[in-house]
């Protein structure tokens, strides 16, 4: 996993940078502020400005280790440039995937240390996460939703570190997908995102600097999917 800047600075939205490289629809930056998805999240949207135009990004592209960010057919970009993510839009995905790890330490303590089996945020400040949980009581996956919105009012921080990957394998609850392993770093670390006192698990997307900063939150609807699926699906209040 390439280290972004959005992981050490998930607050800054807007960055002067300078065009590396460049080919129609396409623009290689110095640097940029962008999460370009992943991990259920959505990437993040945004505007790439410089001296005469703007344009919006399309979505990206990793090459040989390096993000591209994908513009709109034929535009062509070169000089200086600010990169500009949209704020109402990054703060709806930090929000979701704060809450989702909320979800998913309070399934893992009660459920027997249930996996998660998929994962998909929303731009309407919906999500869904998917448990491998074949004999689950779905009136007890309900139930949670007041301890939910109890961490979020308690404001606890979010802290973020890394840990070489031989130790996240050999941790405890610290990968929790039944299928997927975060990528390492070139350095061969992974990326841990950390809920004080509550939850300690492998991340790649973006979070709140506290479970404070989110609204409240609804379950919506809980789906048997499958033989072992139980999907959970929540939405943020008011959104």
């Amino acid at each position: 996993m390439t280290r972004l800047f959005c992981h050490d600075h998930p607050d800054t939205l807007q960055l002067d940078a300078t065009v590396l490289k460049t080919r129609p629809g396409a623009v290689l930056l110095s640097q940029h502020p962008f999460y370009p998805g992943g991990g259920g999240q959505l990437p993040d949207r945004g505007i790439v400005r410089w001296q005469g135009g703007e344009a919006s990004v399309t979505g990206f592209s990793e090459e040989g280790g390096a993000l591209w960010l994908l513009l709109p057919d034929g535009v062509e970009v070169a000089g200086e440039v600010r990169a500009e993510a949209d704020p109402l839009f990054r703060q709806c995905m930090r929000e979701l995937h704060t809450d989702l790890h909320v979800l998913n330490a309070l399934v893992f303590r009660d459920f027997d240390g249930a996996l998660v089996t998929g994962v998909q945020m929303n731009a309407d400040g919906t999500a869904r996460i998917d448990f491998d949980l074949p004999d689950a009581d779905n009136d007890r996956l309900r139930a949670l939703e007041p301890e939910l919105n109890d961490v979020i009012a308690q404001d606890l921080p979010v802290l973020t570190h890394h840990v070489p990957l031989t130790a996240a394998h050999a941790e405890k609850g610290l990968l929790r997908s039944r299928s997927v392993t975060p990528p390492p770093s070139p350095e061969g670390l992974v990326r841990v995102v950390e809920i004080a006192g509550l939850d300690r698990q492998a991340c790649g997307g973006t979070h709140l600097a506290s479970t404070g900063a989110s609204r409240p939150l609804k379950i919506l609807k809980i789906e048997n999917k499958g033989r072992f699926n139980r999907r959970v699906r929540i939405g943020l209040q008011g959104a």
